[in-house]
Order: structure tokens, then sequence, then C-alpha cells
């Protein structure tokens, strides 16, 4: 038996891979220091178990709307639409089983066939997956690496457009660098797609996951709310990733369409979780404000012990959970080419894992500079420092080695 020849265009969250070799070497009784993927150790806010635990008892066991429960959609339209200065209604709002199917059922419902989009590298691997799957385009942009952290290259960006672009896919407070638009950068992002007439798919899967500072929507900008599609979720700011709880907020007619999606694909997000939604909005919100202040913690120190190694470069942002270290220097010190050698190598002599740039989109012609990406969600703080401990002197007497 044969499959579709089109499951060839679908990708995969290549992040995964690298939990299978951590998973592997921790089986053979090695200590495993998880900063591979962007998953949360931290509980769910106890309201929000008792919520739904209540919404099951309560009976909220059956079918629900195919675009929500009304009060999750009014919650989302207050709440979301509120934090971003944006006035939206419950009909700019369908309700998703997590905030990646946003990003699937978006390219579904505005790109045709050979429409080109852009989006970012490195960036979320699904989009490139998605795009290829549905028979688009990809036009990947690319970022700079500056002394002050990373910037899109908006003239290289402008160079992608073409009358075929459709769709410009952007991440602010992005996944894997951590970095974040400037004001001048986005309206400069807005504009672009103003003028080219562009849908936009806005990713704030961690428009709340901040540690100074706002964080500005794209949709607010003016010109863009009418073409602006806000991927949101419950999985980072509530520690929420295995509940599967996001939301699409937009245009009316995009919304229309993406909810006449959830009833081909799922017909709804399971019921009882939504009103664990409700309660993660309305109600008390220190238990969130303390997991972000656990991730201050978490960050703070991965940056203090990366930083104590010669030839690694990081930058400490001020939102998301990740770091994308330049780690050329180090890997010129130990004699490594190879960053995915590099990184099997320190995985064998530390148990640090991580995923390295080739996890997050395909490396563009010419690129020489080698990073990886650090994520600092899922493992405590005693054990950052003991894992950066053993992952700085393995480098340092490593490079001496070398050396002599």
């Amino acid at each position: 038996m044969q499959l579709a020849s089109r499951l060839k265009n679908l990708g995969t969250e290549t992040a995964f891979a690298v939990s299978e070799a951590a998973a592997a070497w921790r089986a053979q009784g090695h200590k495993i220091y998880p900063f591979h993927l962007g998953d949360i150790n931290i509980p769910t806010p106890a309201n929000i178990v008792a919520a739904q635990n209540k919404a099951i008892a309560d009976g909220k066991t059956g079918y629900a709307p195919a675009a929500g429960i009304p009060p999750l959609r009014e919650a989302l339209a207050e709440v979301a639409g509120g934090e971003r200065g944006i006035a939206y209604t419950p009909e700019n709002v369908a309700v998703q089983p997590g905030g990646k199917p946003v990003v699937t059922k978006f390219i579904q419902a505005v790109m045709e066939p050979g429409d080109e989009v852009l989006y970012p590298n490195p960036g979320y691997p699904i989009y490139e997956s998605q795009i290829e799957y549905f028979h688009g385009v990809g036009r990947p942009y690319r970022f700079i690496e500056t002394a002050d952290g990373f910037q899109m290259d908006m003239d290289y960006l402008e160079s992608l457009i073409t009358p075929r672009t459709r769709i410009l896919i952007y991440n602010n407070c992005q996944n894997p660098l951590g970095t974040e638009s400037s004001a001048a950068e986005m309206e400069r992002v807005a504009e672009l797609a103003i003028q080219h007439d562009l849908w936009v798919l806005s990713d704030e899967a961690y428009f709340d996951v901040r540690y100074s500072g706002a964080t500005t929507s794209i949709a607010s900008l003016p010109g863009m709310k009418e073409r602006t599609v806000i991927l949101y979720t419950f999985s980072k700011k509530y520690a929420m990733t295995g509940w599967r709880l996001g939301a699409a907020i937009g245009p009316k007619e995009a919304i229309q369409a993406i909810a006449r999606l959830n009833t081909n694909d799922e017909s709804c997000t399971t019921h009882f979780v939504q009103w664990a939604g409700v309660e993660a909005l309305r109600g008390d919100q220190s238990a969130a404000r303390a997991n972000v202040e656990t991730l201050r913690e978490r960050r703070d120190a991965t940056v203090e012990l990366l930083r104590q190694i010669d030839g690694l470069v990081v930058h400490k942002p001020e939102s998301t959970f990740y770091l994308f270290p330049n780690v050329t220097g180090v890997m010129e010190r130990l004699g490594y080419t190879s960053v995915a050698a590099f990184a099997d190598a320190a995985l064998k002599h530390t148990g640090v894992s991580f995923c390295t740039r080739m996890h997050f989109g395909r490396p563009f012609a010419g690129e020489t500079g080698h990073y990886i990406r650090f994520a600092y969600s899922g493992i405590d703080t005693p054990d950052i420092r003991e894992g950066l401990t053993l992952f700085r002197d393995w480098i340092n007497h490593s490079a001496q080695g070398v050396a002599a």
C-alpha cells in the first residue's frame, strides 16, 4: 500500500528528535539537563485546574460550538484585545486546541496553491512545513546579529516581495531567537504589509512572557487590524502546554473560515478545557505572574553561566524563555566544524541537551556562524547551575587540550 505523495512536503518539529536522543542517553543511566524543548515544568495554576474539574463535574463533557463556547470567546475578545489595545468582539475569535492549529488553518483559509509566503528563518519550523504541505511557496526572511541582539534584515525581506506574495508570518517575541522588534522595525513591517496588501499571521505565543517593558501587537498599528490574524495560546503564560488551548483572533471573515475548518478537523476544542480557559483569563493572575518570575530567575542563571564561556556570545532578551547563543568561537576553540557534532559531544560529556540552528529552518547560502538554542522553561534553577557548570568546565578543559 502507498501513502499520499503530499506527505513528502510535511515537515516536523525537529526539537522532538533532540528529545529522543536525550531520552536514549538518560536510559543508559546518565543525568540529562534538558534545555532542548520549550515545555514548561511549572504546574498549571490551581484555580485553573479547579475550574476544569468543576466543569467536568457540572457535565461540560459534550460537544461545544465549533468556534468555542461564548464565555471563552467573550473573555478572549475582552482580555486579549484589551491587553493589545484593540477592540474585538466574540465574532473575532475562534477557539483552537492549542496555538499550533492557528498556523495550519490560517494558511488553509487565505493561501492559494502557488502563493508566496514570507516567514522567519530561523523560526518555528511548522511555518515552513505547513506552507509547503498546502502547496505554497515559502520565502524565508533572515535576521542580523547586532551587539544588542537580533534584528530583521528588512532590506532582504522587502526584496523577497513579488506580485505572488500573499502572506507575511511575523513572530514578535520570537522562537528561537528570543528577540523582539523595535517600534521602528514593527512599523516598517506593517508598512510593507499594507503597501503590498498582505495577510499577516502574528504569532503571539510569547506575548505575555516578558521580564520588563510591554509587548506591542502589530495588529494594533494603523491599518493592520483588518489584515492580521493573531495566534493566541494559553500554553506559555498559564503553563498549560498539555491542555491544548489557544485561539485565532482577527477579522471576522477569516475567523469564520477558521471556525468552519474547526468543524471539519476536530469538531470543537475540548469542552471542559475551555472553561479552564475562562478562569485563566478572568480569575486570579498571581500564579501566572509568579510563573514569569520563576522564568526570570532561570533566564538570569542561564545567561550568567553561559557568559563564563570564552568564545560564546549570548544576548539577554526581555521576553520568551529562549536564548540563541553564538558558539562559533567555542567551536573553533574545540576544533568542531559541525554544530550537530558539537551538540552530540556536549550531551555525551555533560548531559546538557539543546537544539541547534539547524532545527529552525534550512540555513541560508553563505551562513558561516554557528548557533544553538537554550530553552530554560523545563529545567529548575539548581539543575541549570549544575548542568551549565559542567558544560562550561568541559569546554574550557577541552579547549586547553586542543591548545596543548
